[in-house]
């Protein structure tokens, strides 16, 4: 049975236990984000999060860190660098990032497996603002049923429908 004091993730609606209770030395740690697949070398996993090298932050979820904090373009999440905290530790010398804490604050949703160390970070949905607020639908093509390739851009000017369907 499962301590419902245990620390969540959320994705698609469901809760899920984050099983990672002793620190754990992972040998590789592999982070999926953003249709790439990145294996990190180096990292711990305990009873607080997933803790990576600043470097590595860029490969989980596009940020850069700076010296104002984790960067986006012009989105900049502020972390103390001077003190060890939630998000940002200094061990053996080397500096950490809680990027499983930093999903939390930037409501990233995360899905983990404990077992493989495979760690899949979604979109920060902060990130995405300014596409919503532009109300513009990005340009893309497909083929007709007939063969004949309709982009987006054709309709310019227009009202469009777009219909999906899936198999699934």
């Amino acid at each position: 049975m499962l301590n419902s004091n245990w620390p969540r993730r959320l994705f698609a609606g469901f809760a899920l236990p984050l099983l990672l209770v002793a620190p754990v030395a992972a040998e590789k740690v592999t982070v999926l984000h953003a249709d790439r697949v990145v294996v990190i070398d180096r990292a711990i996993a305990d009873d607080s999060g997933l803790w990576i090298s600043p470097e590595h932050l860029t490969a989980v979820n596009g940020f850069e860190l700076k010296p104002q904090g984790a960067c986006l373009d012009e989105l900049c999440i502020p972390i103390r660098q001077d003190q060890d905290g939630k998000l940002f530790r200094t061990l053996d010398g080397q500096p950490q990032i809680n990027v499983m804490e930093f999903a939390d604050q930037v409501q990233q949703p995360v899905v983990i497996d404990e077992e493989n160390f495979v760690y899949s970070f979604g979109a920060v949905p902060s990130s995405r603002r300014p596409f919503l607020e532009s109300a513009v639908a990005p340009e893309f093509e497909l083929q007709d049923r007939h063969g004949k390739t309709i982009r987006l851009s054709d309709f310019r000017g227009r009202k469009v429908m777009l219909i999906t369907w899936a198999s699934w």
